[in-house]
């Protein structure tokens, strides 16, 4: 009898905001407008595009990763579909793109993006919402 196959979790390599993602013919991906903070003049406010960027490495196995956007009070505004990727071996990489349009941001203040790995949170990291 076969044993099952080892899964190994990755590591976050990175998580990265940005306005626009673009990828050039050799595969390699352009990140445009980095960013921890966004300002609005009015509230409730929405922002036209955000994406989240993130880079898996060091695993093997089946996975699923979804992102979200928490308000100031940690109630979730925005939630990305969970997104299935498979990493071969140890040197596998994986990039998720995750696309947030019109997101609402009902007041200002330190909102939470967070990463989770087959459901368990990997990352939880600050972006700051001020009134500008």
């Amino acid at each position: 009898m076969a044993s099952p196959p080892t899964v190994i979790d990755p590591a976050l390599l990175y998580s990265v905001l940005c306005d626009d993602v673009r990828r050039e013919e050799n595969g390699k991906f352009i990140l445009l407008g980095l960013f921890e903070t966004i300002g609005a003049r009015e509230f409730p406010a929405v922002h036209p595009t955000l994406f989240v960027v993130n880079g898996w490495v060091g695993g093997a196995g089946s996975f699923r990763q979804y992102s979200r956007i928490l308000d100031p009070s940690g109630h979730e505004v925005a939630r990305d579909q969970e997104t299935p990727f498979q990493l071969p071996n140890l040197k596998s990489r994986h990039s998720v793109i995750a696309r947030f349009n019109n997101l609402e941001l009902p007041q200002p203040g330190e909102y939470a993006v967070e990463v989770l790995l087959n459901g368990d949170l990997k990352v939880r990291y600050s972006l700051v919402v001020e009134q500008s």
